[in-house]
């Protein structure tokens, strides 16, 4: 079965959701959602990270956190364990409570935090179970409103993006809540690319540029055919070609080595390219002549500032 890869860095924005084992539920008493929400609360305080909005449903969770330190996998590891040995003690049970491993989605926060935090919150509403979200007592919906506060939510980094002041922050959010009542828009999470990233083209370049060729080359890896992608490397190889004057085909050509080895820096610093896709690309190139040529004119980077200057520039896509 493929698994998708787990992304870590610090100061990332997730989208986190976790479901009961065959669909089975969760929370099934008042107490259940309290504790929960208390390991939320211990989470925060030993590993520092802020969570931004929650929802909590009878089968599943949701929840927005941001890690400053790159330790998503300790905050999940604590929560769930926690959360499930205290369910299996409470009713004398064993076994999974949770179906798999949690999953994980890492979000551009400028284009995505706020439209995320309106999904989050309007679930209940979509599940049929509310008619309004701030019905539904076991979210973070409440924050937002300044009613019944958790201590453990952060509201800054969303009313940041609507307004100055909080308490008009917190009336612009609820209208932009409201507005997406009855809201026939697909869901954001249907624009995710290789299904763990969700942001502006840019955003998901930054990303994919930090995985490991170990880690997309694993066939058991879900989506890796496009993780491995990444920018439409015909469009780097074009770029390329018409700042050096020469054709893509003569890139292979010793003449063109400049261009040929800059092509292979930007294609691994731009795409999630493999040194082995690379040579595919460029004619037939063997892996380690790749490795070699992307180290050589690193090498060359540091040594001269109009080439530099060069890359640099062929570098910056819009997007």
């Amino acid at each position: 079965m493929s698994r998708p890869i787990r992304i870590e860095f610090a100061g990332a924005f997730y989208h986190v959701t976790a479901r009961g084992n065959e669909r089975k539920k969760i929370f099934l008493s008042q107490r259940d959602y309290a504790r929960f929400k208390e390991y939320l609360e211990i989470a925060r305080e030993r590993f520092g990270c802020v969570l931004h909005a929650y929802v909590l449903m009878g089968n599943h969770y949701h929840l927005l956190l941001e890690t400053p330190e790159a330790n998503l996998s300790k905050v999940m590891h604590y929560l769930n364990g926690s959360y499930t040995t205290y369910f299996n003690v409470k009713r004398k049970r064993n076994g999974h409570l949770f179906q798999g491993r949690y999953k994980s989605i890492v979000v551009d926060r400028d284009s995505y935090l706020l439209e995320l935090s309106r999904y989050i919150h309007l679930n209940p509403i979509r599940a049929g179970i509310k008619e309004r979200p701030e019905e539904y007592p076991h979210s973070s919906y409440g924050s937002y409103l300044a009613r019944d506060k958790d201590s453990f939510v952060c509201c800054k980094e969303v009313f940041g993006l609507l307004a100055s002041n909080p308490k008009e922050a917190s009336r612009k959010y609820r209208d932009y809540v409201e507005s997406g009542l009855g809201d026939q828009e697909p869901s954001p999470l249907e624009k995710l690319y290789g299904g763990i990233v969700l942001g502006r083209a840019r955003f998901v370049r930054e990303v994919l540029r930090g995985l490991s060729d170990q880690q997309l080359e694993n066939d058991e890896v879900s989506y890796r055919k496009a993780l491995q992608s990444g920018e439409d490397a015909e469009a780097i190889i074009q770029r390329i070609c018409v700042a050096r004057g020469c054709a893509p085909q003569d890139l292979v050509s010793e003449e063109n080595r400049y261009a040929r080895d800059m092509a292979i820096y930007l294609l691994k610093r731009q795409t999630a390219a493999t040194n082995r896709k690379i040579g595919e690309i460029l004619g037939g190139l063997s892996y380690s002549a790749v490795a070699k040529a992307y180290q050589r004119f690193g090498k060359k980077l540091l040594e001269d500032n109009e080439l530099s200057r060069e890359a640099d520039r062929l570098s910056r896509v819009k997007g």
